[in-house]
C-alpha cells in the first residue's frame, strides 16, 4: 500500500489577488508594467514580486534579521518539497515554481542579500555594489527570464543585467532615505576619491557636489548596463517585449529624474510624474525591435551575476510545459486597468 502523501494545495484566485494587490501598493512602476504583460505569466509573476515583497519587508519591516530570514528558507525548502505553508504567497510560487521548474538559486541569492542588509554589511568597490544587486536584483532577473522561457545564457546574462541596473538607479535615487536608516550602498572607495569620508558623512548625511559626483557615477554604470540589457529584451517573444520593455523604461527614468535634480538624492527623492510614465508606456508599446547600436547580446554575464546564469541554463533540460503563442492583447479590459492604475496613484500625490 503506498503511503499518504499529502497533495500541494494549488494557488486560488484569491491568492492571486492577494499576491496582485502586494506589487499593487510595493511598487507602482513594476504594476503598471506588469499589465503589458500576457495573461499566462502574469500570475507567476505576481508570485516572484510577492515573495521578493514578503522578503523585503521581513528585514526592513518587520526587522526580522536572520531569524526571519531563516524563517523565509524554511517556506522554501517547503514550497521546494511540494508541501508550501498556508499563505496566499506561498501556494502561487509553488504553482509558479512547479508550472516554469524555477531553480532554487535565485531565491537563495534573495535570501544572502536580504542578510546582508540585516547585517549591516559595507561596500567598497563598485564590484561590491554589483555583487548585492545581483542577489537582490539580478536575481529577479533570472527568475523572470526563467518564467519567460529565456533560458539561454546569454538571454540570463542580460535580464541579470537588468535588474543590477535597476538595483543601482534604486540607489541613486535612495541615497538621503538610505543614509538616515544607517544604510550606505555607495561605493566607499568612490566617495573616498572624491573627499569624503563614508563614516563621517553616513553620521551626517547631506548634500554636496561631492555626493553628487558619487552619485551620477552610480548612474553612468547603471546606463551602460540598460543598454545591455536592451538587446536581451530585443531578443523576447514578441508578447514580452513591451512589458519588460516598460519596466526598464520607467526605472531608467527615476535616474533621469535625479540627474534633473543636480543628483541631489539626499534633500529630495525622485519620482517620475504620471504624464511622463504613459508617454514611457506608449513608447514601450509601439517602439520597433531594431538592435541597440554598440552592444552585444552575447557579451559576457558580469562576474557578480554567472552563478546565476549557469542555476538557470542548468535546469534549461528540464521539460516545461509550453504556452500556446500568446500574443499582446490590445483590448479595453487593460486599458481600462492601465489608466485607473496610473490615476489612483495621480490622487494620492495631489
Amino acid at each position: 500500500m503506498r503511503p499518504n502523501v499529502r497533495k500541494p494545495e494549488r494557488a486560488t484566485p484569491a491568492d492571486l489577488a492577494t499576491c496582485r494587490q502586494m506589487i499593487r501598493t510595493g511598487s507602482r512602476s513594476f504594476f503598471v508594467a506588469s499589465l503589458l504583460l500576457p495573461d499566462a505569466v502574469r500570475g507567476g509573476a505576481y508570485a516572484l514580486y510577492a515573495f521578493c515583497r514578503l522578503s523585503d519587508d521581513t528585514i526592513d519591516v518587520d526587522h526580522g534579521g536572520e531569524a526571519g530570514i531563516a524563517r523565509l528558507a524554511s517556506r522554501l525548502d517547503a514550497i521546494y518539497a511540494g508541501e508550501p505553508a498556508n499563505a496566499a504567497v506561498d501556494r502561487a510560487l509553488f504553482d509558479a515554481v512547479d508550472q516554469y521548474a524555477l531553480p532554487r538559486a535565485p531565491f537563495d541569492a534573495l535570501l544572502e542579500g536580504m542578510a546582508w542588509d540585516a547585517s549591516g554589511r559595507e561596500y567598497e568597490t563598485i564590484e561590491d555594489v554589483y555583487d548585492y544587486a545581483a542577489r537582490v536584483a539580478g536575481a529577479v532577473g533570472a527568475m523572470m527570464a526563467t518564467l519567460m522561457r529565456a533560458r539561454q545564457p546569454e538571454m540570463v546574462a542580460r535580464a541579470c543585467d537588468l535588474g543590477v541596473a535597476m538595483q543601482l538607479t534604486n540607489i541613486a535615487r535612495d541615497v538621503g532615505e538610505d543614509a538616515r536608516n544607517g544604510r550606505l550602498y555607495l561605493p566607499r572607495a568612490w566617495m573616498r576619491e572624491a573627499g569624503l569620508d563614508p563614516v563621517s558623512w553616513l553620521a551626517r548625511p547631506e548634500f554636496n557636489r561631492q555626493i553628487a559626483g558619487v552619485v551620477e557615477r552610480v548612474l553612468e554604470r547603471a546606463l551602460q548596463l540598460y543598454q545591455r540589457a536592451d538587446l536581451g529584451i530585443a531578443g523576447l517573444p514578441r508578447a514580452y517585449r513591451p512589458a519588460i520593455h516598460a519596466a526598464r523604461l520607467l526605472y531608467a527614468d527615476i535616474g533621469v529624474r535625479v540627474t534633473m535634480c543636480g543628483h541631489d538624492s539626499v534633500s529630495s527623492r525622485a519620482i517620475v510624474p504620471t504624464s511622463r510614465k504613459l508617454r514611457l508606456l506608449m513608447k514601450a508599446l509601439t517602439r520597433s525591435w531594431r538592435p541597440p547600436p554598440g552592444t552585444d547580446l552575447a557579451a559576457p554575464a558580469l562576474p557578480q551575476t554567472q552563478f546565476l546564469v549557469d542555476a538557470v541554463v542548468a535546469g534549461s533540460d528540464v521539460h516545461v510545459e509550453q504556452d500556446s503563442a500568446p500574443g499582446l492583447q490590445h483590448d479595453i479590459r487593460w486599458v481600462i486597468e492601465l489608466f485607473a492604475a496610473l490615476d489612483e496613484r495621480q490622487r494620492r500625490l495631489t
